[in-house]
C-alpha cells in the first residue's frame, strides 16, 4: 500500500509499505479522509513520533474491508469513524472508564501507524459507525469535535450566558459551535487575522475582535456591563493569552485551557492574584471520552449533533487535497503561506 512514513524528524516520505497484518481484534480500515492537526506540524517537523518509522495522522474515517475474526465480518463494508487513543484498560484511570487519561496508552498516528495511509489496523473497539448522512470528511473531524464537547462538559453549567475563546483555529471554532448548540447567546471570538474573521462570520459569529487592533480587555467589559465573561477559553498555547483570559472572566467565573503550550506557561505575580482574588476555576481538559455502549459519551454526542445539524465541522475546511498532495497541506500550515483551519486530505 502506499502511506506517508517519517523516517526521521522532517523526513516523511511517501512509500510503498506492506499492507498491515491484522492482530486479534483488530480490522482493516480503507482511508476515505484524513485531516492535518495542528499537532502534526511539531510532530513531524520539529519533535518527531516515539519512534521511527512511523505513519503519522490521527484523524480519519473510512470503510472496513478486512477482519481478523469471523465474528467480525459483519463490519466488512461499514463507514466507522476511528478513535485514535488505544487504552491500556487496566491502569486505574482504564478501572474508572475515563481512557482519555490512560497511563499506559497507544495512539494511532504517534505511538503506532495512523491515518495518512491507504489502509490502517484498527481496534474493533475503537471504531463507531457513521450513518449516511455524515461525509467522510465530516467523519474525519469526529475527533476534534469530540475533544471541543469534552473540553466544555468540564466546565459547562446551566445559566452561562458569556464565553470568549482566544484562538479560533479548529478547536476553538468547533467549541464556538459546541456552545452555541448549549444556549450561550454571547460568544466572542478573539484573533488575529481577517481570514479567521471572514469564516467565523461564515459560520455565524459575527463578534470578533482582532487582539492586533483592539484593546480586547475593554471591548468585552464594555461589552458584558464591566463584568466580564462567564467562561474564558484558552485555544492558543501561549501565556499572554492565558493571562488575557484571567483578565475578561469575572469574578468567580472559569477559564477552561485547552490550547498545546508552545512554550513555558508562565504567569506573572499580578495575574496570578486575580485568580485567587476573583476566586477563579481553572480547569485543564485533554482528549475526548470514547465509551460508545453507553451513549453518553463525547464521540456519541458529536455524531448526534452532527445529524442534527447543530454542528457542521466540514464548514470549517478551508483545503481540500488530494492524498498525493499531504506534503502541499502539511508546508501550508508549518509556514503559514495562507489562511487555513482544516485542511482535508481525501481518496
Amino acid at each position: 500500500m502506499k502511506a506517508y512514513v517519517l523516517n526521521r524528524i522532517g523526513r516523511l516520505d511517501l512509500m510503498d509499505v506492506p499492507e498491515p497484518v491484522l492482530k486479534d481484534g483488530e480490522v482493516l480500515v480503507e482511508v476515505k479522509a484524513a485531516g492535518i492537526c495542528g499537532s502534526d506540524i511539531p510532530r513531524i517537523f520539529a519533535n518527531g513520533t516515539y519512534h521511527f518509522p512511523t505513519i503519522p495522522g490521527h484523524e480519519f474515517a473510512g470503510v472496513v474491508c478486512k477482519v481478523k475474526d469471523k465474528e467480525n465480518e459483519g463490519l466488512i463494508g461499514k463507514r466507522v469513524g476511528v478513535f485514535p487513543l488505544i487504552p491500556c484498560r487496566t491502569c486505574a484511570p482504564c478501572q474508572k472508564r475515563q481512557y482519555e487519561m490512560c497511563m499506559h496508552y497507544d495512539y494511532l498516528g504517534s505511538r503506532s501507524d495512523g491515518g495518512f495511509a491507504e489502509y490502517v489496523a484498527v481496534p474493533v473497539r475503537n471504531l463507531i459507525e457513521i450513518p449516511d448522512g455524515i461525509s467522510m470528511e465530516a467523519a474525519a473531524m469526529l475527533e476534534p469535535a469530540s475533544v471541543g464537547i469534552h473540553a466544555l462538559r468540564r466546565v459547562y453549567e446551566e445559566g452561562m450566558n458569556s464565553a470568549v475563546i482566544f484562538g479560533p483555529g479548529t478547536i476553538g471554532l468547533l467549541i464556538a459551535q459546541w456552545l452555541r448548540a448549549l444556549g450561550i447567546e454571547k460568544i466572542i471570538l478573539v484573533g488575529t487575522g481577517e481570514g479567521q474573521k471572514k469564516l467565523a462570520g461564515e459560520l455565524g459569529f459575527s463578534e470578533f475582535y482582532n487582539g492586533k487592533e483592539v484593546d480586547v480587555l475593554q471591548a468585552i467589559l464594555e461589552r458584558t456591563a464591566g463584568e466580564g465573561v462567564d467562561l474564558a477559553i484558552e485555544c492558543a498555547g501561549y501565556s499572554e493569552v492565558l493571562e488575557e483570559c484571567l483578565d475578561v472572566v469575572k469574578r468567580g467565573g472559569k477559564v477552561l485551557t485547552v490550547g498545546n503550550p508552545h512554550g513555558d506557561m508562565n504567569l506573572k505575580r499580578d495575574i496570578y492574584w486575580k485568580i485567587l482574588r476573583k476566586q477563579l476555576q481553572l480547569c485543564g481538559t485533554w482528549n475526548s471520552s470514547f465509551i460508545p455502549e453507553e451513549k453518553e459519551d463525547d464521540w456519541t454526542r458529536t455524531i448526534a449533533a452532527m445529524e442534527q445539524g447543530i454542528l457542521s465541522p466540514e464548514k470549517q475546511i478551508t483545503h481540500r487535497l488530494p492524498f498525493e498532495e499531504l506534503h502541499r497541506g502539511l508546508e501550508i500550515m508549518r509556514d503559514k503561506s495562507e489562511y487555513y483551519n482544516k485542511v482535508m486530505i481525501v481518496r
